[in-house]
């Protein structure tokens, strides 16, 4: 079997493009979620949901070798929601097995730097008419005189999640997180 893989080659018009990157359909039930995947996703499956919905299954997630998710562990859970059967997949056989569970965590950790420009994405939300609220936006616009209710809404709903205790192994202090 060709392994994947993802590298940039310069076209005749020396334009650099992807090749080799194999899109294939595979059945949900043959997905295995990663047992030891640290992300909490719950919260945002049915925002992914919702917007594969709207727009289709636009982002593949990808597996290794043995169908265990690397990335996409919430279009997974999406895709469940919405009793999707075929998910396209990209087989990242051309990793080793530490790279793999580097690829996982540094997916997911780039993801936490990126912030908003609320003066854009303004601009961009008024332009709209689709209903984002779906999608986790509180409505169309996000007024600067309202960003204040924009960030408390958002706020809310996170102090609103149920605070949960463990218990420290080593020396049995309870936190509560």
């Amino acid at each position: 079997m060709k392994k994947s893989q993802s590298f940039l080659e310069t076209s005749p018009g020396g334009e650099k493009t992807l090749s080799d990157i194999n899109v294939i359909y595979k059945d949900l039930k043959e997905l295995v979620p990663y047992k030891n995947n640290p992300r909490k996703n719950d919260e945002a499956a049915p925002l992914v949901a919702a917007s594969i919905k709207q727009f289709g299954f636009k982002v593949p997630i990808v597996v290794d070798k043995n169908n265990v998710i690397v990335c996409g562990h919430t279009r997974y859970k999406a895709a469940q929601a919405l009793q999707i059967e075929k998910v396209p997949c990209i087989i990242a056989d051309d990793l080793t097995d530490e790279q793999i569970k580097a690829y996982r965590l540094a997916d997911n950790k780039a993801a936490e730097a990126a912030t908003w420009d609320f003066k854009l994405l303004d601009s961009e939300m008024a332009a709209i008419k689709i209903d984002m609220q779906p999608f986790g936006f509180i409505e169309n616009s996000v007024d600067e005189d309202k960003l204040d209710d924009f960030f408390e809404n958002a706020e809310a709903g996170i102090s609103d999640k149920k605070k949960k205790t463990i218990t420290c192994p080593n020396c049995g202090e309870e936190i509560e997180i």
